[in-house]
């Protein structure tokens, strides 16, 4: 029973977003996530124009952070090395992002057909012209039950699962979908290594070149 909770037989999907380092939102009920809620959550906060003092240093920063990008675009998921994924997850944490608990098939990488709304959801978002240019993060994390050489492989297969839905079915460059997995070292409660609320897809925008257009 123990893995069969791990992977399948949830009833709802459940899903938190965070802007930047603000508290999150939630939003609860099967299929219950709209393009809408999932755009909102990651589209940039405008920038204040106007105030010179730091301007040199942040697009120094910026530069930095899209040369390490490139460095990481097109890759495959299991080539990422531990040190490019820390440094993913630390160029993330200040960014846009949303939380999907997206379900899978027991011991797979299939999305279970609960989920399949929620990821339309998101390929409806990421398509939205107002994220055009961004370059998106798509991150795999598990919970705490298994090894985590297991838990490791299946947090990138099911981000890979994710991005190949988005560019067969919405169009989106591959490109511009950088996929990560995390196993279970990063859980979202770790108190409760165990709870749903572990199992995510989590959806960054690295690009904030669009809060200023």
């Amino acid at each position: 029973m123990t893995r069969f909770h791990k992977f399948f037989g949830l009833k709802a999907i459940t899903l938190a977003a965070a802007l930047s380092m603000t508290a999150g939102l939630a939003f609860a009920g099967d299929n219950n996530v709209s393009a809408d809620q999932i755009l909102n959550a990651l589209k940039p906060k405008p920038v204040t124009r106007g105030l010179s003092v730091g301007t040199q240093a942040d697009t120094a920063q910026q530069a930095k952070e899209s040369t390490f990008l490139n460095t990481v675009r097109n890759r495959a998921t299991r080539s990422l090395s531990m040190g490019e994924r820390e440094q993913i997850a630390e160029l993330a944490a200040t960014k846009p992002k949303i939380d999907l608990e997206i379900q899978f098939d027991y011991n797979s990488a299939d999305i279970a057909k609960t989920s399949i709304a929620s990821v339309q959801a998101l390929g409806k978002a990421l398509s939205d012209p107002a994220l055009k240019g961004s370059t998106f993060v798509v991150a795999g994390h598990t919970d705490a039950i298994g090894g985590e050489e297991f838990n490791q492989g299946l947090s990138e297969r099911r981000a890979d699962t994710i991005k190949k839905y988005l560019v067969q079915n919405y169009g989106l460059s591959g490109g511009d979908l950088v996929t990560v997995g995390y196993g279970k070292t990063k859980l979202k409660d770790a108190a409760n290594g165990a709870d749903p609320i572990n199992r995510r897809v989590q959806v960054v925008n690295m690009d904030t070149k669009t809060a200023s257009k």
